[in-house]
C-alpha cells in the first residue's frame, strides 16, 4: 500500500505525466473534504468526473505546455455500471504504465446514516421507497472491488473534516511532507510598510547597508556585487547560522498544523539590497529542504522610481 503519491514510470512519463490520485469511496464519508485537502496542496482537482473522462484528462494534463503536475479526481459513482466502468478505466491506466494512487474513504453505517440525516441530502443510490440503510449497503457492495485495489483506505467514522485533512497529509506526504507546503519568500522595504500577508517577518536592517557604498547603490540584491557584499559579511554569516536552522525546525510544524501556503518576508530599509539578497538565499535554502519556494521582491524598484 502506497502512502505517498507514486511517480510515473519512465523518464518521458516523469517529464509530462502528472501525479494522479483517484478519490472515491462511500457517499458521506468525506470525498469533498479530501478533494479540498489535495487542492490546498497544489493539486488540480475535478469533482464528480465520469470515469470514461479520466484518460482524456490525463492526456490533456500530459501535454508539453500543460502546467498540471498533480491531479486529483473525485469519482462520484452513482450506479453499478459506473463502478464497473471506473475499474476498467483504472486497469487501462495501469496497462499504459500510468501511475496513480486510489484513496478510498469509508465510515460505519450508523455514522453515514447520521450524516445524511444532518445534511438532509438524499443518498445517490436511494431508490423510491428504499431506506438509507439499504442504499448504503448497496453502495458498499458495489464499491467492494474498488476498495480492494485502493492504495489507502481511511475510515472517517470518528474524524472531523479537519482531522481527515490532517490524516491525508500525514499518510500521503509522510516521506515528503515538504510537498504539502508552498512557500513564498518576499523581500520588502520597511519604509513602504510590512506585507499584510506575511506569516514570518524578519528585520535585516541590522546588517551593513550597501546603499551607503556609492559603487553598490545603483545595483540590487539580485546583482552579484551586492550579493557578495551582503553574504560575505561576518554579521550575515552569524545571522544565517541561526536563521536557517530556525526555518528548518518550524516549517514541518506548519505542515502538520495544516498550513498549505506560507509567506516569509525579509525587510530592510528600502527593499532593494539586503532583503533581496537574503530572500534569494532563503528561498534557495528552502528548496534544498524540498519545499516549493517562490521569490517575490515587492519594493525592489521603488527607490529608483522616487529618485
Amino acid at each position: 500500500m502506497a502512502d505517498e503519491c507514486a511517480t510515473p514510470v519512465g523518464s518521458e512519463a516523469q517529464s509530462h505525466t502528472p501525479e494522479i490520485v483517484i478519490i472515491t469511496g462511500m457517499s458521506g464519508a468525506g470525498r469533498s473534504q479530501a478533494m479540498h485537502t489535495f487542492e490546498d496542496v497544489g493539486y488540480f482537482c475535478i469533482d464528480n468526473l465520469p470515469p470514461s473522462f479520466i484518460p482524456q484528462l490525463v492526456v490533456l494534463a500530459s501535454l508539453p505546455d500543460s502546467r498540471i503536475t498533480r491531479l486529483a479526481v473525485v469519482c462520484d459513482v452513482r450506479a453499478q455500471e459506473f463502478f464497473d466502468e471506473l475499474a476498467g478505466e483504472l486497469d487501462d491506466l495501469s496497462n499504459r504504465d500510468i501511475a496513480f494512487n486510489i484513496l478510498f474513504l469509508e465510515a460505519d453505517d450508523d455514522v453515514l446514516v447520521t450524516r445524511f440525516k444532518e445534511t438532509r441530502r438524499p443518498h445517490p443510490l436511494r431508490g423510491e421507497g428504499d431506506s438509507i440503510v439499504k442504499a448504503i449497503k448497496d453502495e458498499r457492495q458495489a464499491l467492494a472491488i474498488i476498495r480492494g485495489h485502493a492504495d489507502l483506505v481511511i475510515d472517517t467514522s470518528d474524524m472531523t473534516p479537519r482531522e481527515l485533512g490532517s490524516a491525508i497529509r500525514e499518510r500521503f506526504f509522510r516521506e515528503n511532507r515538504a510537498a504539502a507546503l508552498t512557500v513564498t519568500v518576499s523581500s520588502f522595504g520597511f519604509k513602504y510598510g510590512v506585507p499584510i500577508d506575511a506569516d514570518i517577518v524578519m528585520d535585516v536592517r541590522f546588517l551593513p547597508n550597501p546603499f551607503y557604498n556609492p559603487d553598490l547603490r545603483p545595483f540590487t540584491g539580485l546583482d552579484q556585487p551586492v550579493r557578495d557584499f551582503v553574504l560575505s559579511r561576518d554579521e550575515t554569516a552569524a545571522f544565517l547560522s541561526t536563521w536557517k536552522p530556525l526555518l528548518e525546525s518550524v516549517l514541518p510544524g506548519y505542515v502538520m498544523e495544516g498550513k498549505t501556503h506560507l509567506v516569509v518576508a525579509l525587510g530592510c530599509t528600502g527593499g532593494m539590497h539586503r532583503s533581496v539578497a537574503l530572500a534569494e538565499e532563503t528561498a534557495e535554502f528552502m528548496r534544498g529542504l524540498g519545499f516549493r519556494a517562490a521569490v517575490s521582491h515587492r519594493d525592489i524598484g521603488k527607490d529608483r522610481e522616487r529618485s
